[in-house]
């Protein structure tokens, strides 16, 4: 298969690209790497990325993340740059990428456990991975041309803990493989609408 990897060179990027490049050719796209450049705030952005890459069977996003928040002086202005990119962002690769992608190909996004599992500082995140849930459930029954869609929902993965672990001390890491294993699982298996938690 022909695979788009977004944020190929991020934390979990890094771990998931050569996995799937033993058996499938890989196209990385990002907004400051990769071979072809992609903003995925940006609806013209992501459309231009389309028009470069040709016949692809999949699209895998593990771009953008959810900053922190404070729900004391949290504002609609706020809410609505964080969802810029991850919540909107994700979805126009859909919405637009279904018009690209080959007959029977796959969209994996990325949401995160905090759509199920509440915790301080992370309102925007939750509302953005619980958009994600809903928004893949919808468009797993609607999309044309035979194509699927899934979305990974990871908890903090070990390689972030170093930075991340002391704002989340609750929370469990997963392994890099396990989370791998998961995206690997959305392309190589005829699922869709499916939200897998790796937590």
């Amino acid at each position: 298969m022909k695979i788009l990897i977004i944020g190929a060179n991020g934390t979990i990027g890094k771990k998931l690209t050569p996995q799937l490049a033993t058996q499938h050719e890989i196209i990385t796209a990002g907004r400051n790497s990769g071979e072809v450049r992609v903003d995925i705030s940006s609806e013209e952005s992501i459309k231009e990325m389309f028009k470069q890459v040709k016949n692809v069977d999949a699209c895998i996003c593990i771009a953008a993340s959810g900053p922190l928040d404070n729900f004391s002086t949290l504002t609609e202005k706020q809410l609505l740059e964080d969802f810029k990119g991850k919540l909107f962002g994700q979805m126009n690769l859909v919405l637009i990428g279904q018009n690209y992608l080959n007959n029977n190909g796959c969209f994996t996004l990325t949401s995160g456990i905090f759509a199920d599992i509440p915790y301080k500082g992370v309102t925007g995140g939750a509302i953005i991975s619980g958009g994600l849930h809903s928004f893949v459930l919808s468009a797993s029954i609607e999309l044309p041309k035979g194509l699927r869609i899934n979305v990974v929902s990871p908890s903090m993965v070990e390689d972030s803990v170093a930075d991340f672990g002391h704002l989340f001390p609750e929370l469990k890491a997963v392994s890099m493989n396990q989370l791998a294993d998961a995206y690997e699982k959305t392309i190589n298996e005829n699922i869709t609408g499916q939200i897998l938690r790796v937590y």
